[in-house]
């Protein structure tokens, strides 16, 4: 029998916007996002990136790994190849005045993941040694959301 039973406190929100700078990039949330636990004592935040060709990873922020995976990006999806998805007079579904060529940028982000989920204790973000929340932009600049809920616990 569980004595000591956790109760789930209302859920907050909000949106992060993010400028990007470059069409390859990883921009560290981790400082935004620790400043948004501060007070909460023991809960999960969820990040969640609202667009189809940015994705999210928790890793070290290391420059060297961080053109490591760049590097690696380019190999299993160049920008230079062509994607089908970047035909326009076959594309029927979800054009937009003035589409972006992306293709490469969507088979980026489909090897990353849309969120991630990091625990909350003592009003800190409980991330290891090197971990770090960050961004991955595959098709900029651009101006970018992600979407940040906090759920808190209580006994």
């Amino acid at each position: 029998m569980l004595t000591d039973a956790l109760t789930i406190a209302p859920a907050g929100w909000t949106v992060l916007q993010v400028r990007t700078c470059v069409s390859l990039e990883f921009v560290d949330l981790t400082e935004r996002l620790a400043s948004l636990a501060c007070g909460v004592s023991s809960g999960v935040m969820h990040v969640f990136t609202r667009h189809t060709t940015t994705g999210l990873l928790i890793n070290e922020a290391e420059p060297l790994l961080l053109e490591d995976l760049a590097a690696r990006l380019e190999r299993w999806a160049p920008a230079a190849d062509a994607y089908r998805h970047d035909d326009f007079s076959r594309r029927v579904v979800n054009v937009a005045p003035g589409e972006r060529v992306n293709g490469h940028a969507h088979c980026r982000a489909a090897l990353f993941r849309s969120s991630e989920s990091v625990p909350i204790v003592g009003g800190a973000l409980c991330l290891g040694r090197w971990q770090r929340v960050l961004l991955a932009e595959f098709d900029g600049p651009q101006m970018r959301e992600v979407m940040v809920m906090l759920t808190s616990l209580r006994r």
